[in-house]
Order: structure tokens, then C-alpha cells, then sequence
């Protein structure tokens, strides 16, 4: 049995006009709040904190000045290489925010095991305050690097 009624046929789709404006990878190391700060990352980050307790335990960089350089250091390659390398939106809030949990976390170890304060071992309490604007601060200055070097490549932040 036949019929004379058409077949359906799709209608035509217009095909989208290629643009001849470069369109730049969405690659994001984590989702952003609304205030474009990673939390994920800046806890991520902030957990290098943890590098001066564990290289205290098992002796790795010696003692005293080399071994603080070279945790500043590495800390802070680490910090520049992948906020700065990486597309990550308002990079100096970002590392500003790393630096003051970076420092939470100092406090926080050292008062578990050395007592209270930034130096652990009794340390006076109001040296807490100073310690997390230091921090913030160093975090901030690793920020404007940051952000020079995503101008430089040409992804400035917003």
C-alpha cells in the first residue's frame, strides 16, 4: 500500500559563518567564585606552607638560612609559575589570598607543634597579625610578577 504523502525532510540548518577572530582556549586550573578567586587552587597553593615542617622532620635542606631561601624560593616559583603561566583570573587577589592562608596555615602548624606564634616555641601572640600581612604582602608582590607575565604572553588577566 502506498501513499502520496510526502516525506518529512529536515530543514535546512544555516551553517554558522566562520569568524576571523581568534578564539582563545577556556583552559581554567579551577572553577572561580564569583569573585574570580580560585579558592581550590589558593588552598592548593597555600598548602607549601607545609614544606618547612616536613623538610624539619626528615632533614632534607639542612637547617637555618639555606633551608629557609630555599623554601622561599621554591614557593615562590611555584606560586608566579602557575598563576602567571597559567589562565587564572585576577592573578595579585589570587596570590594576596594564597599568601594570608599560607600564613593561617604556618600559625596553625606551629602552634600544634611548637607552641603559639609565627616561630613556634612560645613565640608572643601579637607576632600572629604582623606574620599574616607579611605573608599577604609577599603573596601580593608574587601576584604582580603573575600578572606581568600573563601581559607578557599576552592573556592579561582581568
Amino acid at each position: 500500500m502506498t501513499t502520496n504523502q510526502p516525506s518529512p525532510q529536515p530543514s535546512p540548518q544555516p551553517s554558522p559563518q566562520p569568524s576571523n577572530r581568534p578564539v582563545p582556549p577556556s583552559v581554567e586550573l579551577a572553577p572561580a567564585s564569583r569573585t574570580g578567586v580560585s579558592w581550590p587552587l589558593v588552598a592548593g597553593l597555600a598548602s607549601m606552607a607545609l614544606l618547612w615542617p616536613l623538610t624539619g622532620l626528615t632533614g632534607i635542606g639542612g637547617t637555618g638560612a639555606p633551608r629557609a631561601l630555599g623554601i622561599v624560593a621554591l614557593t615562590a616559583v611555584v606560586w608566579i609559575g602557575v598563576v602567571g603561566f597559567g589562565r587564572v583570573p585576577r592573578p595579585v587577589l589570587t596570590l594576596t589570598m594564597t599568601g594570608l592562608a599560607f600564613g593561617v596555615v604556618a600559625l596553625g602548624v606551629s602552634t600544634l607543634v611548637g607552641g603559639f606564634g609565627p616561630g613556634g616555641d612560645g613565640a608572643a601572640a601579637w607576632t600572629a597579625v604582623p606574620a599574616l600581612v607579611m605573608d599577604a604582602g609577599w603573596g601580593a608582590l608574587a601576584g604582580v610578577v603573575a600578572l606581568g607575565i600573563q601581559k607578557a604572553r599576552g592573556g592579561g588577566a582581568r
